[in-house]
């Protein structure tokens, strides 16, 4: 069972995320609602892994995978997206995040990666 950080600025994608992660067997320690508030509760519950939206407030989700990594270099981070931009996405992937989902996700697509992730 592993602890995990949500944060999208979406509520019902928060809520979507913590029902699939616990039913997965996993714990939801914290949620983070912009880039900002990510990077801060980030360093205070030092999750297990981070699912993390791309487009949010305040700071991006490349912002937010940058500082993370640069704090923290075995940083488990799952990337969130409904952009199809694979240059982005890429770019995500190279600056330290594990895997990416896209959006619309299904709930078993959701653990399976999440679950590959954290072997990793």
């Amino acid at each position: 069972m592993a602890s995990i950080l949500i944060s999208d600025d979406s509520d019902a994608i928060r809520l979507v995320l913590r029902d699939i992660v616990e039913i997965g067997k996993h714990t939801v320690i914290g949620e983070a609602i912009d880039g900002a508030d990510t990077i801060e509760k980030y360093t205070q519950l030092k999750p297990d892994l981070l699912l993390l939206d791309l487009a949010m407030p305040k700071k991006d989700g490349l912002t937010v995978i940058q500082e993370i990594i640069e704090m923290y270099p075995k940083a488990k981070i799952i990337l969130i997206t409904a952009a199809d931009n694979i240059k982005i996405i890429d770019k995500c992937l190279a600056s330290g995040a594990k895997s990416y989902i896209a959006k619309p996700f299904e709930f078993e697509q959701v653990l399976k990666i999440i679950d590959e992730t954290l072997k990793k």
